[in-house]
C-alpha cells in the first residue's frame, strides 16, 4: 500500500503531463486490486492542493500548470494577495489579486491562484481558480436591516469585504445595531451573497464586556472550558495532599515571597534567595508544577494545547487553565502549601554567572503575596510605614536587589539588547468606564523578576541541552540582512549607525544603538523599526539561541499556568532526572515541531488580539474629544502623512497630507520627512507637534489628526476670503461625534462600497 506522499512523488517522476485516472495507472503500472484506494489517494491529493484536477477529468501538478496553492488575505478596499505554500524555483512568493479576480473568495481561504502576470520575481499577479478550503465558518459583526426589512450581518472584521445575510427566521431576535455572531451556512456565489443564521446575541457595543466579546470572537479563541477538563481540575481539589508531598524537595522552612501585579490571580513564580558563606548568592526560584497534575492526552491537557496561552485583555483574562487550577490549586497563594519545579543558582557575586546549579522537585509554603508597588516603595522609596508591615522580609528584598543589579549589569555586558520603551495602560473608573489612558508603571520590582525568571529560563535551557533531551526552546534568530541593510538606511539618514559590519552583526550593536537614542524625540520609531528588522521568537525544539538576549541557550521554564511550552519543558525537566527510552525520544522529535508551530501561531493570535482591542477601546476613548488640542510626536512619516503619538494619553492618529493644506508636502523617503515645495516648512520622524482632533471613526477604528498651526493658517486665509468653513472646526463649534456604538450607516441601506465590490465580481464573472 503506497502513501500519498509516495504516489505524489511517483507522479512527478513519471508523468510528464495534466492526466486521466486511466493514464496515471498506465504509467505508474499500478495493481489492478489497489485502483480503487489509487482513486481515493487522487481525491485527498486534490483536496490538499498537491494535485489539481483540470477540464476533461485530468490531474496535473500546479507548479507545472502555472498554478499557486496559499491563503488569500483580504483588503478592506477589496483586492487581496496570496502567499503561495511552496512558491515555485525562481517564481512569485506573493500573489496579487484584483477585486474581480477574487472568485468569491474570503479572507483566510486556501485557494489555488492561476498566475497571469508577473511584476517581479518576487510578486506577480494572479485569478482564483479553486477554493480548496474555507478559512472561517463564523463571523462577528453588527446586524442590520436592509430596505426590505432583511437581516445582514456587516462583518466587525474588515477584511472581510461583504456582508452575509440572515436566512430568515434565523435571526435570534437580535436587534438592528446589536453585535452578533454569525455561522455561514450558504458560500458566496456569483450571483448570490453568503448567507448564514445567528448563533449568539452580544449585545449594543457600548455594554460593559461587548467588545471583549467581539475580539474573542473574531480571533475564534474559545473562553470556556470543556465540562470534561473543568471536571478533572475539581477532581484535583483545592489543597496539595499528603501523597503529593513525598520524595519531594521541602523548603517549607525557606522564607519565599511571589511578586506580582496588584490584579494578578494566577501566581507562577516563588523567589527564595540567601547569602553563603563564600558570599555568592543561593538563588531559588520556585514555578507552579503544573505538570504533576496535567499528564499528556488528559482533558486538561488537550484543552490547554488548544489554546496554548492564556490572553489578557484590559477588563479580562482568557485562562489557559480553568480556574480550579489557575488560580486555585496551582497559584502559589501565601500561606498554603504548593508544588513546584524548582531552579537552584548559586550566583557568583563579581560577574552574575552561574557557578552550579540544583533541579528539584519541591514543595513550597509562601511567607507573603507582595506586589511591585510595594517592593519597589520599600527598596526604592524608603517607604517606612510598607518596611515595617514587611520588616522581616526587608533583608531578603534587600539581597534581591544587589544580585538584579549584578544579573542587569551581566546582561548589559554581553550585549542583551533591552528596550525600554512606554507601554500604555487603561485604567477604568467604579462605573467599568474607561477613565484614563496611562504609561504602564515599570518599577526595580518589575526588572528584578523579570532578571530571575530570564537567569533561570537560561539555566534549565541549558541543563536541557547538556542532557541530550528533546524539548522546545524559545529561540530567536539573528535579523535577516536585507532588512539589517534597510534599517541602517533608515538610521543613518538621521545621524546614527549600528557600528558593526553588515555580515556580521551582533546583539552588543544593537544595544549599543539603544543606549545612543534612549530619551531622544526618535528613540521609540527607531527601536519599533528595530524591532521589525529583527525575527520573531518562537518555539522549536532545535536550540539555536536567542539573538535578541544574546544567549546561547533559553526555553521558557517559569509561566506553565499560562504557557503551554512551559508545560513542556517541565515535562522534559522531569524525564531528563530519570531514563529515557528510545521510542519516547522518537516520539518526541516526531511531534515537537508541530507543538512549536501550533504554539507559535497562538502565541500570535493572542498577541494581536490583545493589541485590537486596546487600540479600539483607545479610540472610543477619543470619540467624545473631538476639537480638543494635544501635544504628539511624529513616529512615522510616509507619502500621504504623519502618524502622531499623543503624549497625554498614548493614542496614535495620522496627519493626511489632505489636510495639509496651506502648501504641497513633499515626501522626501530617505531623510524621513516632509517638505512643503513652497514655504521649506519640514516635519521630520521625532518632531513634537501640536495637533487637533478632528475625527474619530469607530467603524474603521481610526483618529484623523491636523497639525494645528496649518489648521489655523487655512482658517486665517478662508476667512479672510469670506464665509467658507474649513475642513476641522474650533472645539467650541465642533459638533458632537455620533453616539458611540451608533452604526455608521443607516437602517435601511446596503453599505455602497460593499455591494458595489459585489456587482462588480458578479459582472466579471458573467463575462
Amino acid at each position: 500500500m503506497h502513501s500519498d506522499e509516495q504516489i505524489l512523488e511517483q507522479i512527478r517522476d513519471k508523468v510528464d503531463h495534466p492526466a486521466t485516472v486511466k493514464e496515471l495507472l498506465q504509467r505508474l503500472t499500478w495493481p489492478r486490486e489497489e485502483r480503487a484506494s489509487f482513486k481515493r489517494a487522487l481525491g485527498r491529493l486534490v483536496n490538499t492542493g498537491e494535485l489539481i484536477e483540470i477540464r476533461g477529468a485530468r490531474f496535473g501538478l500546479p507548479d507545472r500548470m502555472n498554478l499557486v496553492v496559499g491563503r488569500v488575505s483580504t483588503n478592506p478596499r477589496g483586492f487581496g494577495f496570496v502567499d503561495a505554500e511552496r512558491p515555485p524555483e525562481d517564481g512569485p512568493t506573493s500573489i496579487f489579486i484584483a477585486g474581480a479576480n477574487l472568485n468569491q473568495a474570503m479572507h483566510g481561504d486556501r485557494v489555488v491562484v492561476r498566475v497571469e502576470r508577473a511584476r517581479d520575481e518576487n510578486r506577480a499577479e494572479g485569478r482564483i481558480v479553486r477554493i480548496l478550503e474555507r478559512g472561517t465558518s463564523s463571523v462577528v459583526g453588527r446586524y442590520e436591516l436592509d430596505g426590505q426589512k432583511r437581516g445582514f450581518v456587516v462583518p466587525f472584521d474588515r477584511r472581510l469585504v461583504m456582508d452575509v445575510e440572515v436566512t430568515p427566521g434565523a435571526s435570534l431576535g437580535a436587534k438592528p445595531g446589536e453585535m452578533v455572531t454569525l455561522t455561514i451556512t450558504t458560500w458566496p456565489t456569483a450571483t448570490r451573497p453568503a448567507q448564514g443564521r445567528i448563533t449568539e446575541v452580544l449585545g449594543d457595543v457600548d455594554a460593559p464586556g461587548v467588545d471583549t466579546t467581539v475580539i474573542i470572537r473574531k480571533y475564534n479563541i474559545s473562553d470556556e472550558h470543556s465540562a470534561a477538563a473543568v471536571a478533572e481540575a475539581t477532581r484535583l481539589g483545592t489543597e496539595v495532599k499528603a501523597r503529593d508531598r513525598e520524595r519531594r524537595t521541602d523548603f517549607r522552612e525557606w522564607q519565599t515571597v511571589t511578586i506580582d501585579g496588584e490584579h494578578a490571580r494566577d501566581f507562577d513564580d516563588a523567589i527564595s534567595i540567601d547569602r553563603l558563606p563564600n558570599g555568592n548568592y543561593w538563588l531559588a526560584v520556585h514555578i507552579a508544577d503544573v505538570s504533576h497534575y496535567v499528564t499528556e492526552g488528559s482533558a486538561l491537557d488537550e484543552d490547554a494545547y488548544e489554546r496554548s496561552t492564556s490572553v489578557y485583555f484590559p477588563e479580562r483574562a482568557v485562562h489557559m487553565f480553568p480556574e480550579e487550577l489557575s488560580t486555585g490549586l496551582c497559584s502559589l497563594k501565601p500561606r498554603v502549601d504548593r508544588l513546584v519545579q524548582s531552579c537552584l543558582m548559586e550566583v557568583d557575586q563579581r560577574n552574575g554567572s552561574v557557578v552550579r546549579y540544583e533541579m528539584h522537585d519541591g514543595v513550597i509554603h509562601s511567607d507573603a503575596r507582595m506586589t511591585y508597588t510595594e517592593v519597589s516603595q520599600m527598596l526604592t522609596d524608603r517607604d517606612p510605614v510598607v518596611s515595617a508591615r514587611y520588616h522581616a522580609l526587608v533583608p531578603m528584598f534587600e539581597r534581591m536587589h544587589a544580585l538584579f543589579e549584578i544579573l542587569n549589569a551581566r546582561r548589559r555586558r554581553r550585549g542583551s539588547v533591552d528596550f525600554d520603551l512606554k507601554e500604555s495602560e487603561i485604567q477604568f473608573g467604579e462605573d467599568g468606564e474607561m477613565a484614563a489612558i496611562v504609561a504602564a508603571e515599570r518599577n526595580v520590582a518589575h526588572r528584578l523578576i523579570e532578571e530571575f525568571m530570564l537567569l533561570a529560563n537560561e539555566t534549565v535551557a541549558e541543563h536541557l541541552e547538556t542532557h541530550d533531551m528533546p524539548t522546545l526552546y524559545r529561540i530567536h534568530e539573528a535579523p535577516d540582512p536585507v532588512k539589517v541593510e534597510s534599517f541602517e538606511e533608515f538610521i543613518g539618514a538621521l545621524g546614527y549607525s549600528l557600528s558593526g559590519p553588515a555580515d556580521n552583526l551582533e546583539p552588543r550593536h544593537f544595544q549599543k544603538l539603544v543606549e545612543k537614542i534612549r530619551g531622544k524625540p526618535e528613540e521609540k520609531p527607531i527601536a519599533m523599526l528595530m524591532l521589525r528588522t529583527m525575527q520573531k521568537a518562537k518555539y522549536d525544539p532545535t536550540p539555536v539561541g536567542h539573538f535578541g538576549l544574546a544567549t546561547a541557550h533559553y526555553a521558557h521554564f517559569t509561566s506553565p499556568i499560562r504557557r503551554y511550552p512551559d508545560l513542556v519543558v517541565h515535562r522534559s525537566l522531569r524525564e531528563s532526572r530519570r531514563s529515557v527510552t528510545k521510542e519516547r525520544r522518537a516520539d518526541l522529535t516526531d511531534d515537537l515541531p508541530e507543538i512549536g508551530r501550533h504554539t507559535s501561531e497562538r502565541e500570535r493570535r493572542a498577541v494581536d488580539a490583545e493589541r485590537e482591542l486596546v487600540q479600539w477601546k483607545k479610540v472610543r476613548f477619543m470619540a467624545d474629544k473631538v476639537g480638543d488640542e494635544f501635544t504628539g510626536f511624529v513616529t512615522g512619516v510616509t507619502a500621504f502623512g504623519l502618524h502622531i503619538e499623543l503624549v497625554e494619553h498614548f493614542v496614535e492618529g495620522m496627519v493626511h497630507v489632505s489636510t495639509m493644506a496651506d502648501d504641497y508636502y513633499r515626501f522626501i523617503e530617505k531623510a524621513h520627512l516632509l517638505r512643503g515645495e513652497k514655504s521649506g516648512r519640514t516635519y521630520r520622524l521625532g518632531d513634537k507637534v501640536p495637533v487637533q482632533l478632528i475625527r474619530v471613526d469607530l467603524e474603521r477604528r481610526l483618529i484623523d489628526l491636523g497639525l494645528s498651526e496649518i489648521l489655523d493658517a487655512v482658517r486665517q486665509s478662508e476667512r479672510n476670503r469670506g464665509p467658507r468653513h474649513s475642513r476641522a472646526e474650533p472645539r467650541k463649534s465642533a459638533r458632537p461625534p455620533a453616539g458611540r456604538g451608533k452604526p455608521a450607516r443607516k437602517a435601511g441601506k446596503r453599505p455602497g462600497p460593499r455591494e458595489r465590490a459585489f456587482k462588480k465580481a458578479a459582472r466579471g464573472k458573467k463575462r
